[in-house]
């Protein structure tokens, strides 16, 4: 027979632990969701408007911005109506779709980052071959590629959990419809489901974590060999945000995913919100703060704002 959910909508327990600050911990999200799409907007915005960063890596992080605006909005609206407005329910179609949309997205980001990487590589280590090799057409194959990447990874593992039979347990401990979380009420056999999820998140988290690991091996011994002290600080700088940015994602998701089931889910839920909140958060301010040329085009651009905006009154004023 064919397994059907006998489960109509699930309930998020989100955090019971802090159920007397649920409103505090939602306005909380409010403004880190806010200033997530502040800056990755931000970044965005620069990095199509300034032609000085029309380039390989700038392209990437563009599209580093993207990938976390929407995996962030793929989890925080749902929590911040469950957290602000009380409505913790979540029905059936909508909870495989958000556990899908989170981990084909987050799969797609953890290929972008190798990809990335693989962009540091050939700039540092192949200097004179860079400009021949990453062209733009190549950069937009490696883009496609890492979305393909995350929906093969991705699309397996979430037709198996949705063809779990649910009978009656129905209360999600998580803030999302996470798929271990959700393998835990199944009332069928998971072990399959377990087996195709741990060797899809091992192939693509593990994958392109040893990947950039030996980009980044062969990058650090390259920058060692360059004679000047100026030069080694110049290198290390391109590379320093995006390896803090790495170290983030794939040190949360290995713990998460890339181990056997049984973990504290209270414990799943705080490293959760390093993938969901914190990351994406982060990543934009990060890459401002410590890339001298992002910061620059953002002068540039409040520059010339200011500027229109001083014309515009002199000339109502006038």
């Amino acid at each position: 027979m064919e397994n059907q959910s006998f489960i109509a909508e699930f309930i998020l327990l989100d955090f019971p632990q802090f159920h007397q600050q649920e409103h505090l911990l939602g306005m909380f999200l409010l403004a880190s969701y806010l200033l997530t799409l502040a800056g990755n907007t931000m970044i965005i915005i620069v990095v199509i408007h300034d032609h000085h960063l029309h380039t390989p890596m700038y392209f990437f992080l563009w599209n580093l911005s993207c990938l976390e605006i929407l995996i962030t909005t793929s989890i925080v609206p749902k929590v911040l109506v469950s957290l602000l407005l009380g409505y913790k329910t979540i029905s059936y179609p909508a909870c495989i779709s958000q556990c899908y949309f989170f981990f084909f997205l987050g799969s797609s980001d953890f290929a972008l980052l190798a990809v990335m990487s693989y962009d540091r590589y050939m700039a540092i280590c192949n200097p004179l071959r860079y400009a021949a090799v990453m062209t733009t057409q190549l950069c937009l194959w490696l883009v496609v590629g890492s979305c393909a990447a995350g929906f093969l990874a991705t699309i397996l593992p979430t037709i198996l959990v949705s063809h779990l039979l649910f009978c009656h347990a129905n209360s999600i401990d998580h803030f999302f419809c996470d798929s271990v979380a959700l393998m835990k009420l199944a009332c069928t056999d998971t072990s399959l489901v377990e087996l195709v999820s741990f060797f899809s998140s091992t192939t693509t988290v593990l994958g392109s974590f040893i990947f950039t690991v030996m980009t980044y091996t062969f990058i650090v011994r390259t920058i060692l060999k360059i004679p000047s002290a100026s030069g080694r600080h110049k290198a290390f700088s391109t590379c320093s945000s995006h390896f803090i940015i790495v170290s983030l994602g794939y040190g949360s998701c290995i713990f998460m995913y890339v181990r056997p089931s049984g973990s504290n889910p209270s414990v799943n839920k705080m490293v959760s919100l390093i993938n969901t909140v914190l990351t994406p958060l982060l990543s934009p301010f990060i890459f401002t703060l410590r890339n001298q040329q992002v910061k620059d085009a953002l002068k540039a651009i409040f520059s010339r704002h200011a500027a229109y905006s001083k014309n515009n009154l002199k000339l109502g004023c006038g």
